[in-house]
Formats: structure tokens, sequence, C-alpha cells
């Protein structure tokens, strides 16, 4: 089975609904809606998101959740590479992101990459009626 690992704040900016009046609420959003596509579709999700985790955060679920800070990285970029480099098998890993430079960086390890406008779309069919 391929793991997504999911460049969080990357995903939540490729849409201007308003994100970053709340990157909190987005981010729980985000991982709200990831939970419900991995309850259809029986995937492996891992949701990456820069700087620590709050106190209020629940992390059980379906999908994974990594903050930067509470691994001990700067950027969520690098908390991915270091994933893929420490914990999975490559070649079976697809990284979502639209930023180039960390895009190259995984797919150096053997990861696939794919953007987040996909992801977004298979997310917004779960929502429609």
């Amino acid at each position: 089975m391929v793991r997504i690992v999911v460049d969080g704040m990357n995903v939540i900016g490729a849409r201007p609904d308003g994100w970053w009046r709340d990157r909190d609420g987005a981010a729980r959003r985000l991982h709200q809606r990831l939970e419900a596509y991995a309850r259809r579709r029986g995937l492996d999700l891992t949701l990456v998101l820069d700087g620590a985790a709050r106190s209020d955060w629940h992390l059980e679920g379906l999908v994974e959740v990594r903050f930067a800070r509470d691994a001990g990285f700067r950027t969520a970029d690098d908390a991915i590479v270091a994933l893929i480099e420490r914990e999975l098998e490559p070649g079976a890993i697809e990284v979502v992101t639209s930023d180039r430079e960390l895009a190259g960086r995984v797919r150096a390890l053997g990861a696939t990459v794919s953007g987040p406008r996909a992801l977004l779309e298979a997310l917004d069919e779960g929502t429609r009626g």
C-alpha cells in the first residue's frame, strides 16, 4: 500500500479561501477532510504541519499527524524528508506538495509527487451530495 504524505500548509495554501485568517482552523479542517477521505478510500495518510501541536489537537484517528517542531525540525519540508529517510520505504510513498524544492528532495529519495489540486478535488468529491 502506498502511504500518502501531505505537506499540510502547502495544500491549505493552494486554495485562497481565507485560510490565512485562521491557520490552526484551516489545518484542523484539512485534517477532518483527510480523515473522511482515508475512511472512504482505505488509505494510509500522514499529514505534516509546520510548528508545534496545540494541546487541544485530538490526534487519534486514521490519519497520522506530525508537527515539524515536535519532531525537532524547523519546517514541515524537513520533517517530510526525514520521515522518508528514516521511517518509510521510499518506493511506496507519494508526497502531496507543489513545493518544487521539496518535490526534488523527495523524488531523489524515491518517492513520487503529486500536486495539491488532485487531492483537493478528491476531498471535494466526498462532500458533494
